[in-house]
């Protein structure tokens, strides 16, 4: 027990520390404004048709909050599973079970597996919290995580994006697992627009 409470004692020692406030909301702030201007020109992906634009853009999201940008910690699979992801177009998708980020979120101790495609380096890591279907996109949301050495990661949901197929459902998204549905709700990141949600509720 001695050396477990040691080594959790190193763990949060070494964690990434909490960034400085005004700067933080200044870059999140500086990302949104460049992925609104990429996303308007209908050439670049995920091709969002001019007469959709009002539809999706400006991007909607939560306001920033630091308190959904959590330390983790990488706890590896024993094995390096290889798993075949459903997609929202049907095709499987491959991918390495790399192991498990585990972080605390307002007091909740959660866990979310990280994923690797062939040939990339990033952890991917798709979602669905208590605001997927009627905040945000029912099919989940995705965090992209570059690799570090220590095996220690920042989960910054402020972060999260919308696949694809939100804007376009031509394309192939991998549908979150049943492991990666949080039992809270994650008010970060890119959610539902307002047209967007009215149309899905006229949906039913």
């Amino acid at each position: 027990m001695a050396l477990a409470a040691v080594s959790l004692a190193a763990a949060v020692g070494c964690s990434p520390a909490p960034p400085d406030e005004a700067d933080y909301l200044a870059r999140i702030e500086a990302e949104r404004t460049d992925k609104d201007r990429f996303f308007g020109d209908p050439r670049n992906e995920p091709n969002i048709a001019a007469a959709q634009q009002e539809t999706y853009l400006p991007l909607a999201y939560y306001p920033v909050d630091v308190a959904y940008h959590a330390p983790a910690e990488l706890k590896l699979a024993e094995t390096r599973e290889v798993v075949q992801i459903p997609t929202s177009t049907g095709p499987l998708r491959t991918m390495e079970r790399i192991g498990t980020l585990e972080f605390t979120v307002n007091g909740e101790q959660l866990a979310l597996t990280a994923f690797r495609e062939p040939g990339s380096s990033s952890l991917f890591v798709p979602f669905r919290d208590e605001t997927s279907v009627s905040e945000t996109y029912p099919g989940g949301r995705y965090l992209d995580l570059a690799p570090t050495r220590t095996g220690l990661y920042e989960v910054d949901f402020n972060r999260a994006y919308q696949p694809y197929c939100y804007f376009n459902t031509s394309y192939e998204c991998p549908i979150p697992p049943r492991e990666n549905r949080l039992p809270v709700a994650i008010r970060a990141g890119e959610k539902l627009s307002e047209a967007k949600r009215a149309e899905l509720e006229s949906l039913g």
